[in-house]
């Protein structure tokens, strides 16, 4: 269960909060970990963040990059095993949670007990339980209102309800972003039409952006996008037929998409702010090879863009 083991990292987490640069609050009887709204969080804060999200299902460090490729000197390297869980089931960003007056993308595995997203469905990937973990994207705390919300889709009381949060533009916030370069890459395959349950385990590095200034919302999304779609590279290992990878292998890549080739935060300008208008297809790594278990084959497709990179993480 999930939500179980990312609890139990929660409830052990709340006992060291301020050595990870965190602040913990209660709210509506559940529990809320700042982690870059009104405190400065940590890279350690962020990677606890990355960890609560898949459910704590993967292994996920902060190791040395290329400077001259990848324009940092630092990657987020995430590992796992249970792809499907930790990835579709727990760390895609899925549930927009809004209120009358907060929004936030949610993600983690409070996921599976609300159940309503159309992948899950697919997948059937569902969770039964009293305790919901999540994390928001915003820089803004979630109140009462938003404790009972989520409470309510997930059929628990509001004192299950356990949160962590911070805005892209903070340290932890950028970091737990970055570490979804394997649920990119999940995601697309799913979109087409992959068989993402034959994946039995995957690696992914994307390199650690620069944060942006406080408050500038735009240009963390951008640099934490553009970290994915210039600079990602994942390894999947999948028990598939070799003509099923081939089939999709190419379409895999952020390279693929009409959209490629310009920073995150000019193509999100250029669509007057609104992700819905961004090509979908956009969304995945820069670099993806998978492993064919059945046949011994290696299928790698796409490259990584420097010159973006550096324009959006030194412009």
């Amino acid at each position: 269960m999930l939500n179980q083991e990312a609890y139990e990292l929660f409830e052990h987490t709340c006992d060291y909060a301020e050595n990870f640069g965190l602040r913990l609050h209660s709210v509506a009887g559940g529990r809320l970990l700042d982690a870059g709204v009104q405190t400065p969080g940590s890279l350690d804060a962020g990677l606890l963040l990355a960890r609560l999200c898949m459910g704590d299902q993967a292994d996920i460090a902060i190791v040395p990059a290329d400077p001259d490729r990848f324009v940092t000197s630092n990657h987020v390297h995430v590992r796992t095993d249970a792809p499907l869980w930790a990835c579709l089931g727990a760390q895609y960003a899925g549930w927009p949670v809004q209120t009358d007056d907060f929004f936030a993308m949610g993600s983690g595995p409070m996921r599976l007990l609300r159940g309503r997203e159309a992948a899950l469905k697919d997948l059937g990937l569902a969770e039964e339980g009293p305790i919901a973990v999540g994390v928001l994207e915003s820089d803004k705390l979630p109140g009462e209102s938003v404790f009972a919300h989520i409470a309510q889709e997930c059929g628990i009381q509001p004192d299950g309800v356990h949160l962590a949060i911070a805005p892209s533009h903070s340290i932890a916030g950028g970091t737990q972003v970055v570490a979804r370069s394997i649920e990119t890459a999940m995601h697309k395959l799913h979109e087409l039409k992959f068989d993402v349950r034959s994946i039995v385990s995957a690696t992914g590095t994307a390199p650690l952006p620069p944060p942006s200034k406080p408050g500038d919302m735009v240009s963390g999304i951008g640099r934490t996008n553009d970290a994915m779609l210039y600079g990602a590279n994942v390894t999947l290992w999948a028990e598939a037929d070799d003509q099923a990878i081939e089939s999709v292998i190419e379409q895999v890549p952020s390279s693929s998409s009409g959209d490629y080739g310009r920073p995150f935060a000019q193509i999100f300008k250029g669509y007057e702010y609104d992700f819905y208008k961004v090509d979908p297809m956009l969304f995945s790594p820069a670099r993806v090879t998978i492993h064919g278990l059945r046949s011994g084959r290696t299928w790698i497709a796409g490259r990584f863009n420097t010159d973006v990179l550096r324009e959006s993480f030194l412009g």
